[in-house]
Order: C-alpha cells, then sequence, then structure tokens
C-alpha cells in the first residue's frame, strides 16, 4: 500500500491508472473517505470498495472545518499507524493522509461548498456549519481523487443525503454508494466516538438501537403515523432520564424534510448525548 501526502500525488496516482490505454473494461477506482481512528465500521467500507472496484484509495483526515468551535478536533481520536495496518488489511491500494495545510493552503476559512436547506437539517441544525465543512473536504477529495465511487455508512445518513444532493448539483462524476450499519454485538452503531464514554454512558447509549429496533418493530405491526412513531421512540429514552436527546424525527431521505406518515425508503433518524459524547443512529423503514 502506498502513503500519498499531497493532492498532486494522489491525482497522479489516479490519472495514470487511466492514461494510455486508461482502465481496462470493468475496472473502477473506489474512495473511502474517513477522518481517521479506523475501526469496523470503516472496513466494512473499504471491503465493499474492493469487492466492487479494482483500484482503492481510502483517505485519512481529521477537516477542522466540520467541526465547531467547542467540539472535539484536537482530541478526536488519532491513530495513524494502526489505520495503516487496517486499511491495508482491507485490501486499500493507497493511503492519502494529507496534512491541513495541503488541503486548505490559504487556511480554513477560504472557499467552501455548500447545499443550502439540506445542509441546515438534522445535524446541520445541530452543529451549524457542520455539513457545510464535510461537503466542502469531501468536494475537495472528490475532484483530487477523481474515483468512479465512493463509500460512505449509512450511520451518517443525513451527511449521505447532503453529499448526494452536491454531487448531482455539481455534475461530479463519483457515485455515492452507501453501505450498512455495523454494530457491536448488543447493537450500538460502531463510532470513532464511542471510545469517549465511560462504562455507564456506554451502557446508556444503547438506548439508541433500542429506539431504532423499537420503531422498526411498530412499523412491521401496521404503525405509519409519524407522530406516534416519534412519541413511541421517546418513551423509549424514558427510561434513561440522564441521556439529553438531540432529535427524533422521520423524514425524505432525500430532503431530510419530516413526514408525516412512514412509508418505504422513509429515514428514522436519533441523535442523542451521553454525557458530552453525542451520537446518532437510524434505519431506513422497508
Amino acid at each position: 500500500m502506498q502513503v500519498f501526502r499531497t493532492v498532486a500525488d494522489l491525482r497522479r496516482w489516479s490519472r495514470a491508472l487511466r492514461s494510455m490505454s486508461g482502465l481496462a473494461p470493468g475496472n473502477s477506482i473506489g474512495l473511502v473517505p474517513t477522518m481517521g481512528a479506523l475501526h469496523a465500521g470503516h472496513a466494512s467500507l473499504i471491503r465493499a470498495a474492493r469487492a466492487a472496484c479494482t483500484h482503492v484509495a481510502v483517505s485519512l483526515f481529521v477537516n477542522p472545518t466540520q467541526f465547531g468551535p467547542n467540539e472535539d478536533y484536537t482530541r478526536y481520536p488519532r491513530s495513524f499507524d494502526a489505520d495503516c495496518a487496517l486499511a491495508e488489511r482491507g485490501g486499500a491500494d493507497v493511503l492519502f493522509a494529507p496534512s491541513v495545510e495541503e488541503l486548505y493552503p490559504n487556511g480554513p476559512a477560504s472557499t467552501f461548498v455548500e447545499v443550502p436547506g439540506l445542509g441546515d437539517r438534522l445535524d446541520g441544525a445541530s452543529r451549524p456549519g457542520h455539513f457545510r465543512g464535510v461537503a466542502t473536504v469531501v468536494a475537495k477529495l472528490l475532484i483530487a481523487a477523481e474515483p468512479d465511487r465512493a463509500f460512505f455508512g449509512q450511520k451518517d445518513a443525513a451527511q449521505v443525503a447532503v453529499l448526494r444532493r452536491m454531487v448531482a448539483d455539481l455534475k461530479l462524476a463519483a457515485e455515492i454508494v452507501v453501505c450498512p450499519i455495523v454494530r457491536d454485538a448488543d447493537g450500538l452503531a460502531i463510532s470513532s466516538r464511542n471510545v469517549y464514554l465511560n462504562p455507564s454512558e456506554r451502557a446508556q447509549a444503547l438506548t439508541l438501537s433500542r429506539a431504532v429496533r423499537h420503531v422498526e418493530s411498530l412499523v412491521a405491526q401496521g404503525e405509519r403515523r409519524a407522530h406516534m412513531l416519534i412519541a413511541s421512540a421517546h418513551g423509549v429514552f424514558a427510561a434513561e432520564p440522564e441521556v439529553r436527546i438531540d432529535y427524533i424525527v422521520l423524514v425524505d431521505w432525500s430532503t431530510l424534510e419530516p413526514v408525516e406518515t412512514a412509508a418505504p425508503g422513509t429515514l428514522f433518524a436519533v441523535a442523542a448525548y451521553f454525557g458530552s459524547t453525542r451520537l446518532i443512529d437510524n434505519t431506513v423503514l422497508r
């Protein structure tokens, strides 16, 4: 596995694969954008990229522009050597690990990509400017790597909606591929931020997956009214009064707008604080 630190090197690698006779029929480039602290969820994305594409690049970059002033940018987990090992085991050909100065040569407050409206909903409402930072860095990565496909996890469903819109609006060539949520044995969605939880908070965090399963069960029994499903999910959280709910919503996944009636493809999403750690979970109703 090669490690690149500059956009020029990553672009040179990508374009070399397409030069001369170009990529052979059926061959393609997959990109897995990450902020590092790689875990089983990231490993599943890398494996999916490896299965779907003949060449795979994994980016490793803790993006400062998607963190708010009081968020965890400086203490966000960083484990470069372990991340390299995981990426290589998963089948990555390239690890792209740029500096902040490489991706933001004129400082982090230079040119931004925004998705108005959509970027202000769910996590965008809770974390103003977050999706602007996400859209900006992902646009930079897609332009640098020129992949055929970019792989993201469903856990970040609102992010996926924003990036799909961005790619469509900017006519970028990459296809956004969404992979299933990976969970620990107890049901908690795997996240790099889970390491912040103390044992008590870790137990409380299971309320997220319990709420998701509860809503799935109600829908399977025939309940479709959004206000009833949301009220029932709030009831699940009532058993953990120390947990601070950020949002519990049923939305159209493409617009992130609230719906009154659940239908196939409706997104049920929840975010909550366990101590100072904010975690998210969701399900796409079938």
